[in-house]
């Protein structure tokens, strides 16, 4: 039987990325928000996807109901949608500060909780970190400070769902070049004279990384951190 893998913000990026590697052997859910799935669904017939604000109230829920309404299980979440936004120090936006923290670390907290009750043991979560956890981003420390916080909170739920047999891990990427939003040649280089592999990353690498944490291959893994990042500022 396929398993079922819910994405969120799977339409874009890493996220896409991600559906693309476990659409192979798996029956997808995605979320997402600014950006059409158009393509993806055009290429996979069989995706279904969910347009939603995961920040607002009973979306979780939403969610939740409609991935079940169409595949009667949930076996794996992947937390992937983000927002990456700055934050300098000259200035404060309640609203862009709270923007953050509600859809980088409340929204995993409220999927979860949906979701807990249809979890059976073997299931699998797995969170969309970043380095920037542990290395402070230039005017965007309330970012960093989100991922820090998913960490924590990864650890924390692993912690809590060890006897139930469901997993949560996080994976954390270094620089990593989306082909819809590359950098430019200038920083690519920057961050690759930082990086030992002696590239920049790709969605790809992150989306094995995810499907190894899904996968039966990694049952004796949880409340793991795994930086993707080719050896990023070592």
């Amino acid at each position: 039987m396929r398993k079922v893998a819910l994405v969120t913000g799977g339409a874009y990026g890493i996220g896409r990325a991600i559906v693309d590697d476990l659409a192979r052997d798996h029956d997808i859910v995605l979320t997402w928000h600014g950006t059409s799935p158009a393509p993806l669904i055009e290429a996979n017939p069989q995706l279904q996807a969910i347009q939603c604000d995961l920040t607002e109230a009973g979306s979780a829920y939403k969610v939740v109901s409609e991935t079940l309404a169409r595949f009667g299980r949930i076996d794996v979440i992947v937390n992937n949608a983000g927002a990456v936004i700055s934050t300098p120090k000259e200035t404060f936006d309640a609203e862009v500060h709270q923007r953050i923290l509600d859809i980088n670390l409340l929204a995993p907290a409220a999927l979860l909780t949906a979701a807990l009750p249809h979890l059976k043991r073997g299931a699998a979560i797995v969170s969309i970190s970043s380095v920037n956890a542990l290395l402070p981003p230039n005017d965007a420390a309330t970012y960093g400070a989100s991922k820090a916080a998913l960490n924590l909170w990864t650890r924390a739920m692993a912690k809590e769902l060890g006897t139930a047999g469901i997993r949560v891990n996080a994976v954390a990427p270094g620089a990593i070049n989306v082909p819809e939003a590359p950098r430019s040649d200038d920083l690519t280089e920057a961050f690759v004279e930082m990086t030992a592999l002696g590239r920049i990353g790709t969605p790809q690498d992150v989306a094995r990384a995810v499907r190894f944490l899904a996968s039966e291959d990694a049952t004796f893994i949880t409340g793991e951190i795994l930086t993707v990042a080719g050896g990023y500022r070592l």
